[in-house]
C-alpha cells in the first residue's frame, strides 16, 4: 500500500511492538487516521521473527521496573489475545536451574523478584523436583514458573496488522523513513517512498532507534549497539531430551539470561543464543558488516567502557559463538546427556541493546519525548511478551 501524504499518528516501525502500538491507538481513537512505515520488504523480519518465542512470566525484572510491571499484565493479556485468535500458544513451564551452590544466592533472589512481580504458580522445587519435571535435566535446586510458554510471535504481529487494517489503517512496507523534520503543526517524515506529513508520530524501530530519536532531536544516549545470538538445534532423536523450557541462572548484573533450552512452538528444541558484539545492525549472517554501524558502536564512549568492565565475558561469549562444543558444554551443564553430536545450526537474531554512555548496558524498557514523537528507545525482551502491555503505555 501506498504511503499516506498525511496523516493523524503515524508509526515508524512494523515490528511486533509498532504493530501493537498502532492496533491500541486506532481502538482508542476511531475516527483518526492510523498509519505504519515499515522499512523493509515485510512485517516482523526483525526481533520478532529470530528469537525463542518465549512468552516470560517476569521472574527477572527488578521489583518496580517498567518490565516488570508490563511483562506481567502482558503475559496474560497475550495468552488470551492468542486464544481468542487461534494462534498457536502454550503454557509449557519453565524450570531455572541451579548447578551448583554457587547460584543459590541468585535464584533465591529471583524466587523474591518473581513473587514481588506477581508471577502466577512459582514455586521452589529440589533436584528430585527437576528430574519430575524434566527428566534429563540435572542440578540442586531450582525454580519452577508454570505460566511461562512459547508463541507465534510472527503470527501474532499479522494479527495485529489484520486488527489495524480492519480498523481503517494502513501499512506500508518498503517505506524507511530517513529524515524527520519538525514543521509548526506536525512532523514530515521523509522515506524511500516520498514523505509523510504526520501530526504525531511514536517511533518504534528497534534496531534504528536511536538514530531516529537522535533525528527528531533527541539526546543520543542511550546508542544502540547490535548484539548477535545465534541458536542451535537438537536433531528430531534428540528432542525428547527438553520437555520445556531450561534456563540456568542468570547473572542479574548483565541483561542476558544465558544459554538455554527451549521448546518451540513448531516442536523444535533450540539452544541458545550466544551474545556477540555484531558487526552490523542486522548481522543475521556473522560475516555481514555495515560501516556505519561499526563506527557508531566504537565511536560511541559507551562501548569502551562496557568492554573494559565486562571483556572477561565477551571472551566466553566468542568462544561459544565459535566453538560449538565450548557452546554444547554450556547447556550440558543443565542437560549432561547433551553432545555436539546432537544438535545442528539453526538461525540467529539480533538483539537491539541500549547502551549508555557511562557503560551501562540498559535493562529496562526506555521511552523518550521530542516536539510531536514518542520513541521507544530500548524494547529488547521481553518486548514480545509485553506487546500489548508496551502498547497501552505508550497510548497512555
Amino acid at each position: 500500500m501506498q504511503a499516506p501524504d498525511s496523516c493523524d499518528l503515524a508509526v515508524v516501525g512494523g515490528g511486533i511492538v509498532g504493530l501493537a502500538v498502532a492496533r491500541e491507538l486506532i481502538r482508542r481513537n476511531p475516527r483518526a487516521s492510523v498509519c505504519v512505515l515499515e522499512r523493509e520488504s515485510d512485517i516482523a523480519t526483525h526481533q520478532t521473527g529470530h528469537n525463542s518465542g518465549v512468552i516470560h512470566a517476569g521472574v527477572y525484572y527488578t521489583p518496580g521496573s517498567l518490565k516488570a510491571r508490563l511483562c506481567v499484565e502482558g503475559a496474560r493479556e497475550l495468552y488470551e489475545y492468542c486464544a481468542e485468535r487461534g494462534i498457536a500458544s502454550e503454557h509449557c513451564g519453565k524450570v531455572i536451574v541451579a548447578s551448583d551452590a554457587s547460584e543459590l544466592g541468585r535464584l533465591e533472589e529471583l524466587e523474591r523478584r518473581g513473587r514481588a512481580n506477581g508471577v502466577p504458580g512459582l514455586r521452589r522445587i529440589d533436584a528430585a523436583g527437576i528430574e519430575e519435571l524434566e527428566p534429563h535435566a540435572r542440578g540442586i535446586a531450582g525454580l519452577h514458573s508454570p505460566s511461562t510458554g512459547i508463541a507465534d510471535f510472527v503470527a501474532v504481529a499479522r494479527a495485529y496488522a489484520r486488527d489495524i487494517a480492519d480498523a481503517g489503517g494502513t501499512l506500508t512496507t518498503g517505506c524507511e523513513v530517513q529524515r524527520v523534520e519538525l514543521a509548526a503543526r506536525s512532523l514530515r517524515l521523509a522515506h524511500s517512498r516520498g514523505a509523510t506529513e504526520a501530526r504525531h508520530a511514536i517511533f518504534c524501530a528497534g534496531a534504528w532507534a536511536d538514530r531516529l530519536a537522535v533525528a527528531a532531536g533527541a539526546d543520543p544516549d542511550p546508542r544502540i549497539v547490535p548484539f548477535r545470538g545465534a541458536y542451535l538445534r537438537l536433531a528430531r532423536d534428540r528432542r525428547h531430551l527438553v520437555r520445556s523450557l531450561i534456563y540456568p541462572v542468570p547473572d542479574p548484573s548483565l541483561p542476558f539470561l544465558g544459554v538455554h533450552l527451549t521448546k518451540h512452538i513448531d516442536g523444535e528444541v533450540l539452544i541458545g543464543p550466544t551474545a556477540l558484539m555484531a558487526g552490523a545492525r542486522d548481522a543475521y549472517r556473522l560475516a555481514r558488516v555495515r560501516r556505519r554501524d561499526v563506527l557508531d558502536t566504537f565511536t560511541w564512549p559507551g562501548t569502551w567502557r562496557m568492554l573494559a568492565h565486562w571483556w572477561r565475558t565477551g571472551v566466553t561469549e566468542l568462544r561459544h559463538a565459535t566453538v560449538r562444543s565450548a557452546f554444547v558444554r554450556a547447556a550440558a551443564r543443565y542437560v549432561p546427556e547433551l553432545r555436539a553430536s546432537d544438535v545442528e545450526p539453526a538461525f540467529a537474531g539480533v538483539r537491539a541493546q541500549a547502551l549508555a554512555r557511562d557503560g551501562r548496558l540498559i535493562d529496562d524498557f526506555v521511552f523518550s519525548q521530542t516536539e510531536r514523537a514518542l520513541h521507544v528507545r530500548n524494547a529488547p525482551s521481553p518486548a514480545a511478551t509485553s506487546s500489548l502491555a508496551i502498547a497501552r503505555h505508550v497510548a497512555d
